[in-house]
């Protein structure tokens, strides 16, 4: 089962199961046919219908569907979804990573990015020395490179900001 929000204002809950697919609890018989790559024609409830996928968001959650020429964004939720958002968790992914902080006291050995660079997460962005090992510190999350706060040799205290981002 999903939840369909079309338009930021109608709420549909949609469930297929073995080619029977129901819409708010009322089954809905449908033909189609595929008339091109993306475009659908249908019909249902007697009413012809031209289907069209539009633009479709990284998560795939978020869809633009043209109906007989006319836009409607829709935002699909998954039993998943609205658990992970019940615990909090849809906030995390979309916190934004504003720097990095020292997490121990120690010491800048080498820095692995430049200003300007783009980095993806899990890019190592430098080595710090912290009782005697070496730790490689590493983006949690896309960003640019904005500056880089610490100097190689240098030592930092803990939660100390090392680099900064845009």
């Amino acid at each position: 089962m999903l939840t369909a929000k079309v338009n930021d204002n109608k709420q549909f809950e949609v469930n297929a199961q073995n080619g029977t697919i129901t819409l708010n609890g009322d089954t809905v018989h449908a033909d189609w046919v595929k008339i091109a790559p993306n475009k659908y024609h249908a019909i249902i409830k007697n009413q012809s219908l031209t289907i069209e996928l539009g633009a479709v968001d990284e998560t795939g959650k978020l869809l633009t569907i043209l109906i007989n020429g006319e836009k409607y964004q829709v935002e699909i939720t998954t039993k998943y979804d609205q658990l992970l958002k019940q615990l909090g968790f849809d906030k995390m992914s979309a916190a934004k990573v504003n720097h990095v902080k020292a997490p121990m006291p120690g010491m800048v050995l080498r820095i692995l990015v430049n200003p300007g660079n783009a980095i993806k997460k899990g890019d190592s962005l430098l080595v710090l020395e912290a009782m005697k090992m070496e730790n490689v510190i590493k983006a949690t999350g896309d960003a640019v490179v904005k500056k880089i706060v610490a100097e190689e040799k240098s030592a930092v205290d803990k939660g100390q900001i090392l680099i900064e981002f845009e």
